[in-house]
């Protein structure tokens, strides 16, 4: 099983879609989910600030701002 994770801010509606969205793809990829809020870190902070929300996989960025279906595919399809 894959940990994905969501760099995202509490009060950040499109981390809260993204999360949501998410989840009609864990049947199809098995994935863990894990959610860190950038602004309980400083140097999260500066790395994905602006960004948020960004999905990671194994350190490397999957996809920002709204999630992308074809980079998730591609993700995985690599992993495969």
């Amino acid at each position: 099983m894959s940990l994905l994770t969501v760099y995202g801010r509490e009060d950040c509606h499109l981390c809260h879609d993204m999360i949501a969205e998410l989840a009609a793809f864990q049947p199809d990829y098995s994935f863990a989910l894990e959610v860190v809020d950038v602004d309980e870190d400083e140097t999260l902070e500066q790395q994905y600030g602006h960004l948020v929300p960004v999905l990671a996989g194994n350190g490397e960025e999957i996809c920002h701002y709204h999630l992308d279906p074809v980079a998730l595919a591609g993700y995985f399809g690599k992993m495969a």
